[in-house]
């Protein structure tokens, strides 16, 4: 369910309503007072260096021109490689209001769009006989050197859409499977009639939104070329953006999507209004809306209708087609905040010797607005592990976990130490803030293993490192995190922002110095997931910021604070800091070796490592929906299993010892 919540975020506007008025076209003038912001937040880059067009210049390209199916060298290149002197001019104009190079350059863009759109009406000929001609080979490196390469590229595109469409659809006659490539076209000129200035019935747009349209693209691209993680989002990416932060949502809770035969039903959301309708099914097709039909309408035609929707009741009409027969039906669905809770937290418990061990999956660090944080689930699911058994130990999940609030990182770390700094974080002007957990006891301080995996990212590194460098937690899972360790001031979750963004304006660390960035999270005890054998992390992403380190703060310096503050903290903040607890990593060779011995043992798991291998050796060629698909199905969460089983070693360990060799602070536990 989480990912296929990523990939269909963008379809819940169609059930949402008007989320938004609608925004203010931009123009180019407004240009200068959004870069403004960026390169006054930004931790390096504060004008258009030649640096950033260079990157920029691609970026352009490559929006337009992902796959390399539209432009030849000889058009592309030029850009790529501009040299400093003209780079160096383009700034010069920038800086006076003038974006003629990206204006000339998008006339470039719009003579590939034309030339591709002639290509493949000369290739749909073949393709009807033979519709899978285009398949095979690797993703071109490059950009084309001839018409001919093109050619194969865009048929290439034209197969690959007929192949999805082939399995998720009945296409026994000549006239379906041409209607694939119809709609593979109007799928794809939708995007290039934004290059060509066109509306979709192929009208030429008002000058207002082509200053829109191009004000929004460049700035797009000189936002990211600043690093990696700096954005410039639209209304609609910025609500997107919250819902997955927030994990609720207003609406009916129906996913769509385009098929030949129209507008169909993805998937239902569990728990909304069209889940509990229980007449809704996957695969139905939306054929109406409050009486309208949209049988003739656009895909775009049917968003707007469901957008625009202000009544708390849709009547949606469904056509559902079953053993040849054809049935209508309507179903009245009234919108209302869906809390999509299974992505939030899921727990489960295993038996041990006088107790239990609890796992709680973590899939982010969230705040709602109703005061649902990923902090009170934690505690949550511990108190409900107390009252299923003595806990002897505990998993902390955290393998898909990119990130969230930065507080809630704090917050959850703090549940596991006591009193002391969990995250630095140093700005572009060297400014140092301590961020603290001063609830002076843990909420839980007995064996922990924190579960990580290459996806692993930002707060959840934060969270990762933290217990890590405070000794009370091993970290098990891929070798190394997904290394992201920069911050990023944004103005996403204000929707009432005049722009939406998010600039890079710092790095953070934990307590011992250490930046996740690049590095990522070190395992302690290495066991590999389904990630492993990808190129997954920040150090494979374009413009990352670099590593650095700072002072540990052990011993906080209590630098950021006043005075006065300073005065009550030194009284009581400083004498019950958390101190490093060295037992485990005192026992971790032993527990290495125990664990390397079972999971030597395992054939399940030595299958998965060779399968591991095979895929590691053709990484390059893996398209990206590889993970799932090389690993469905394998059948046993190997990783939690020996999480788990790692965490009964700690437990026999820690009845080995007395207990101030385990825990050289008493930290309590409240439940």
């Amino acid at each position: 369910m989480k990912k296929k919540l990523c990939c269909f975020l963008s379809f819940f506007l169609l059930c949402l309503g008007p989320v938004f008025a609608l925004p203010v076209q931009m123009r180019t003038s407004d240009i200068p007072r959004v870069m403004e912001r960026f390169f006054a937040f930004h931790i390096e880059t504060h004008d258009y260096s030649p640096a950033l067009l260079r990157r920029s210049f691609k970026l352009y390209l490559e929006q337009f021109d992902a796959d390399k199916s539209y432009l030849l060298e000889s058009e592309a290149l030029p850009y790529i490689n501009m040299s400093e002197e003209k780079l160096s001019q383009v700034a010069g104009r920038l800086r006076m209001g003038d974006y003629s190079d990206f204006f000339t350059l998008n006339q470039v863009l719009q003579k590939a769009t034309l030339r591709a759109q002639t290509l493949r009406s000369a290739a749909l000929a073949d393709l009807l006989k033979n519709p899978t001609e285009g398949l095979g080979g690797a993703s071109p490196s490059r950009f084309a050197r001839s018409e001919a390469e093109l050619t194969l590229r865009q048929k290439a595109r034209m197969s690959r859409f007929f192949a999805y469409h082939q399995v998720r659809t009945n296409l026994d006659t000549a006239d379906r499977r041409a209607k694939v490539f119809t709609l593979f076209e109007k799928k794809v000129r939708r995007s290039e009639n934004n290059y060509l200035f066109l509306t979709l019935d192929g009208q030429v747009l008002p000058q207002a939104q082509i200053q829109h349209l191009m004000a929004v693209r460049m700035i797009k691209c000189f936002a990211k070329g600043l690093d990696t993680h700096s954005s410039f989002f639209s209304p609609e990416e910025a609500y997107e953006m919250r819902l997955s932060l927030e994990k609720q949502f207003d609406g009916v809770g129906v996913v769509l999507s385009e098929s030949i035969d129209g507008v169909m039903i993805a998937e239902l959301i569990d728990g909304s209004p069209a889940a509990q309708s229980q007449q809704i099914q996957v695969n139905d097709y939306l054929v109406e809306i409050d009486g309208q039909p949209t049988g003739q309408k656009s895909f775009e035609e049917v968003l707007d209708m469901l957008k625009k929707k202000d009544r708390g009741e849709l009547i949606l009409g469904f056509k559902r087609v079953a053993n040849n027969k054809e049935t209508f039906f309507r179903v009245p669905l009234a919108k209302r905040p869906i809390v999509m809770n299974e992505q939030r937290i899921q727990t489960s418990v295993e038996q041990v010797e006088g107790g239990i061990i609890g796992k709680i999956s973590l899939h982010s660090f969230y705040e709602t607005s109703d005061g649902q944080t990923s902090e009170r689930d934690i505690k949550e699911a511990i108190r409900s592990f107390h009252a299923q058994g003595e806990l002897k130990g505990l998993v902390l999940d955290l393998r898909e976990n990119s990130g969230g609030f930065l507080s809630q990182a704090v917050k959850v770390t703090g549940l596991f130490v006591s009193n002391g700094v969990m995250v630095i974080s140093k700005y572009g002007t060297g400014e140092m803030h301590y961020l603290r957990n001063v609830v002076g006891k843990s909420f839980y301080s007995g064996p922990l293993v924190v579960l990580t995996s290459k996806m692993s990212a930002s707060a959840a590194e934060i969270v990762a490192q933290a217990l890590q460098d405070y000794g009370v937690a091993l970290i098990v899972g891929d070798k190394r995190t997904f290394g992201k360790g920069s911050i990023q001031f944004q103005t996403v979750t204000d929707n009432q922002a005049e722009y939406f963004f998010k600039v890079t304006v710092g790095r953070y660390y934990t307590v011992s110095g250490k930046s996740t960035q690049i590095e990522g999270v070190v395992a302690d005890i290495e066991v590999p997931t389904p990630y492993a054998p990808y190129n997954i992390g920040e150090r494979y992403l374009e413009y990352p910021l670099q590593p650095d380190r700072v002072e540990a703060a052990y011993t906080d310096p209590l630098s950021d604070l006043d005075e006065k503050t300073q005065y009550v903290f030194q009284k009581r903040y400083l004498p019950y800091l958390q101190r490093v607890v060295s037992f485990w990593k005192q026992n971790l060779p032993e527990l290495r070796q125990k664990s390397a011995a079972r999971l030597a043992q395992n054939p399940g798991f030595q299958q998965f490592l060779k399968k591991q291998e095979q895929i590691r050796a053709q990484a390059d060629r893996l398209p990206p929906n590889s993970i799932d698909e090389h690993f469905q199905g394998h059948g046993e969460d190997f990783q939690m299993k020996e999480a788990t089983s790692i965490v009964r070693d700690m437990i026999h360990m820690e009845a080995q010892e007395a207990p101030h060799s385990v825990v050289l602070q008493a930290t309590g536990s409240d439940d």
